[in-house]
């Protein structure tokens, strides 16, 4: 317990999910002498360090899940059933009696504990974001420089997949469909993933924070079962931050020549909040992305499904297929995704069919009202002794009409793909867990945003923050790549800050 009481480096890092570890790793990539320390209030699981859980053994990866969740409840259960349970590697906000009407409140809200954050679990889109999507006081060619290395970063492909005869053949239906629809440069095809494609042709490795972090040496230190329950300040600088082991209670504190809040758009907020930090965005505009989903048999070719059958199951699988946003002509983002890519489950019933079944998922971007909100009561604290996270949410007429919208297309893109398997379904709010928004940035302090276009706190010289939170558009689009572009541009502000000796 001694020489833990107070300790000093030059970037302190909060959350070790993928913006956490982007904040990390391009820090000790761009300032060579720097030393930078991550926390991370949950357990390490893997012996790489946030290793995406998907990249091992099906019943090592339960287990690995349900030391985050608790086990989850045997047996099928439809992806609208209600009352929610949480996502296996996740935790809800709060308990949900499946009484509402799905949407209100963000029943299904959730978040991640452990070491690589939601990274250790998610299932890797990486799309670029189009149009609206993109922050519109960033110079298109800024944005496009840090999206580059974001991707560099998440190791992001379109080849996570092999080209089999039944993926090209959703694709080209997918083409037939929308391509003459979407704009030059942003049509259908295989879904960017941040992954390693698998030598043999079959499932990919999976990105998590161990890939962002690469070979960082001993000028990175990651700790996990640390919790930040107050950031330290003195005027317009953060110093540090009062953190406590989960596993021993003891209480230390760690000074920093910069800080970096990258825990996730529920618990940055909280965080700041916490720490007296209350600029009157914090929290507001909460964004979650509607998300309808539906599943469906493909029809291949006669002489496909002959081939695929006969020889290598391989060839049935469809991989993960993408359809762009594209403001006016196709307000969603869509993902066609082979089940065992698909972070929802789909009934398959009980009927013999040789056909691949695939997901659908449109993700809809969401009408952004400041009454969309996390808010806090210091008086009511959770089980870190934070302020409790409170969520209010509700759909707008807008909204459901768009919903309305994407469950006609996605009836009508299934029965041309080949056989509707069940009615499309909108996903309680939260299940996207892609929440936007509660830490926003913007291009003046004038309240509604909480960081300028860096991520740097209004008010603070070197108190950053980052992740999903921070971005300030209505996006249907997987927004982790933009979050984590957002953190490069970040770390290029650090310059200064940073101890550069040597």
């Amino acid at each position: 317990m001694t020489g833990r009481r107070s300790e000093r480096v030059d970037l302190l890092v909060i959350g070790s999910g993928p913006a956490g570890a982007a904040f990390a790793r391009r820090a000790l990539d761009t300032y060579p002498a720097a030393s930078v320390l991550v926390i991370e209030a949950g357990p390490r699981l893997t012996a790489a360090p946030g290793e995406n859980v998907r990249n091992v053994p099906a019943e090592r990866r339960k287990e690995l899940q349900e030391r985050v969740s608790g086990p989850q409840p045997a047996g099928f259960r439809p992806f609208g059933a209600r009352p929610l349970h949480a996502r296996p590697g996740t935790v809800l906000i709060k308990d949900d009696d499946g009484t509402g009407d799905g949407q209100d409140g963000m029943p299904a809200a959730a978040y991640s504990a452990n070491v690589g954050g939601m990274g250790a679990h998610w299932t890797c889109a990486v799309p670029r974001p189009g149009g609206t999507e993109r922050v519109p006081f960033i110079d298109d060619a800024e944005m496009d420089a840090a999206l580059d290395v974001a991707e560099d970063l998440l190791n992001a492909t379109t080849t996570g997949f092999r080209p089999t005869a039944a993926s090209t053949t959703v694709r080209e239906k997918l083409a037939r469909r929308y391509d003459h629809l979407l704009p030059q440069g942003r049509r259908t095809g295989p879904m960017p993933l941040a992954c390693a494609p698998s030598a043999d042709g079959g499932l990919p490795r999976w990105t998590g924070t161990d890939t962002i972090l690469g070979e960082t040496g001993d000028r990175l230190v990651l700790r996990a079962d640390t919790v930040a329950r107050r950031l330290l300040l003195d005027g317009d600088l953060a110093t540090g931050a009062e953190v406590v082991d989960t596993r021993t209670g003891e209480v230390s504190q760690i000074r920093a020549g910069a800080v970096a809040v990258a825990c996730d758009a529920l618990r940055t907020p909280q965080l700041l909040w916490a720490s007296g930090v209350r600029p009157d965005a914090l929290g507001r505009y909460l964004n979650d992305q509607p998300q309808v989903v539906v599943g469906a048999r493909v029809d291949l070719p006669a002489e496909t499904a002959r081939g695929a059958t006969a020889t290598d199951p391989r060839d049935t699988l469809t991989g993960v297929s993408w359809v762009p946003f594209a403001d006016g002509v196709h307000p969603f983002h869509g993902q066609v995704m082979q089940l065992d890519a698909s972070p929802i489950a789909v009934h398959v019933g009980d009927r013999p069919d040789p056909r691949p079944m695939v997901g659908l998922g449109w993700f809809l971007p969401k009408d952004l009202q400041a009454d969309d909100r996390v808010w806090f009561d210091d008086d009511d604290v959770d089980a870190y002794g934070l302020p409790r996270v409170h969520i209010d949410y509700r759909l707008t007429a807008g909204d459901r009409d768009l919903v309305s919208r994407a469950v006609k297309e996605l009836e009508g893109l299934a029965a041309e793909l080949g056989e509707q398997t069940r009615v499309p379904d909108l996903l309680p709010a939260g299940s996207s867990l892609h929440y936007q928004g509660s830490v926003r940035m913007g291009p003046a302090d004038d309240g509604t945003s909480v960081c300028d276009e860096r991520g740097r706190v209004w008010g603070f010289r070197n108190l950053f923050v980052g992740g999903n939170g921070v971005i300030p558009t209505a996006t249907a689009c997987n927004p982790t790549l933009t979050a984590v572009a957002l953190v490069v541009r970040s770390v290029e502000a650090m310059a200064g800050l940073l101890d550069t000796r040597g």
